[in-house]
């Protein structure tokens, strides 16, 4: 099992704090990978929040195939920060680990942010697809606000590799997954988090669904449902089709991948709609056994198990600052002075809900109206 460590807060803080819970749940991950994706910036990036950062890692050939196809696309690069390299044991470093920010191409300054949206995910799966045969460049996203980090390796190692004990990166939202490599060969695209378009999700288990879902995202003719070189990569984009492309709410993801028993939606009082949900969507129904933490683009983070509930899940905190954590150690680490009490272990009907800037939680539960 992979070990999920997700904070969400009001303030800025380092994702060490994400890093050194997942040392809690040493346990539950291998050391196969660490992957972070940080939201609502501080530090070196507080400034250049409209602006989108293009988040990845290539060689010094891909440096230079990566610098073209930008200055062809029309966009100007603003800034560039890159993680202060250590040489750790076990680590292999590759050439340019970077986060460029990008001022729009001319074209697109008045275009509407879901043009420029689009605009910034074709150029991202464009990069892919110039650097996946050879590994020269690897793009994990490329939006405003956003940044992400990932590397082979035990997640303490590869913090200290990039030395983000030191570094004043810092964001408001972090995501960090402690891989544990089972299905797939040890590979950066198939490490989680997980990001398109603002919608971003890490899961621990295994996705025993994962072929019919896969066949149905892509059916969809959506230009980001490409990769799956990890299983888990379709929650992702289960939420950012639910939520985005059919403008759902959020809590009929809950519904889109977990669906009620008929004897169940007739209690609902939207019974009509979630009848029609399961019908058209039933692709999407996961068989776990999963938990998946994510969040969407106004910074709500949420937390759902399967059906099965037979992977962990704990989230509490404080006002102001909350956890989302695979085990309780993990929230002990990163918020110790809280009422206990008042943790939640979701079941498998719960979907916890963490608002923005962490002012409130609540259980949203699939067999309420």
């Amino acid at each position: 099992m992979c070990r999920l460590s997700a904070i969400t807060s009001n303030k800025y803080f380092s994702p060490m704090e994400n890093i050194l819970a997942l040392e809690t749940m040493k346990e539950g991950h291998d050391g196969s990978g660490l992957g972070l994706t940080l939201k609502d910036l501080g530090g070196h990036f507080e400034k250049l929040k409209s602006y989108p950062i293009l988040s990845g890692i290539c060689s010094k050939n891909g440096a230079k195939v990566l610098d073209d196809y930008m200055e062809t696309a029309g966009f100007k690069l603003k800034d560039i920060w890159a993680p202060k390299i250590r040489n750790v044991k076990g680590i292999t470093k590759r050439d340019h680990y970077f986060a460029r920010i990008y001022d729009y191409p001319a074209s697109f300054k008045h275009k509407s942010f879901c043009e420029k949206e689009d605009l910034l995910m074709n150029v991202r799966i464009a990069l892919r697809k110039l650097g996946e045969s050879d590994g020269s460049i690897f793009v994990f996203s490329f939006y405003p606000d956003t940044l992400t980090l990932k590397e082979v390796g035990d997640p303490l190692q590869v913090a200290e590799f990039f030395s983000l004990d030191c570094d004043n990166l810092k964001a408001k939202i972090i995501f960090a997954q402690g891989r544990q490599n089972t299905n797939y060969a040890i590979y950066l695209y198939a490490c989680h988090p997980f990001f398109i378009q603002g919608y971003c999700t890490m899961t621990n288990g295994e996705n025993t669904a994962f072929v019919p879902i896969r066949e149905f995202l892509t059916g969809r003719g959506f230009p980001g449902y490409i990769g799956y070189n990890s299983d888990s990569e379709v929650f992702t984009h289960i939420l950012h089709y639910t939520v985005r492309q059919l403008r759902f709410p959020l809590t009929y993801y809950k519904d889109v991948i977990t669906p009620l028993k008929e004897s169940e939606i007739e209690k609902r009082q939207d019974s009509k709609a979630l009848k029609l949900i399961k019908q058209s969507l039933r692709p999407l129904c996961i068989d776990g056994p999963n938990v998946v933490i994510g969040f969407i683009p106004d910074g709500t983070c949420f937390m759902v198990h399967d059906a099965k509930k037979l992977r962990p899940g704990v989230v509490g905190g404080v006002k102001g600052k909350y956890a989302l954590m695979s085990e309780e150690c993990g929230l002990d680490s990163a918020i110790p002075k809280r009422d206990k009490s008042k943790d939640i272990f979701p079941m498998k009907y719960d979907m916890v809900i963490v608002k923005p800037q962490a002012e409130e939680v609540e259980i949203w539960n699939q067999l309420q109206n």
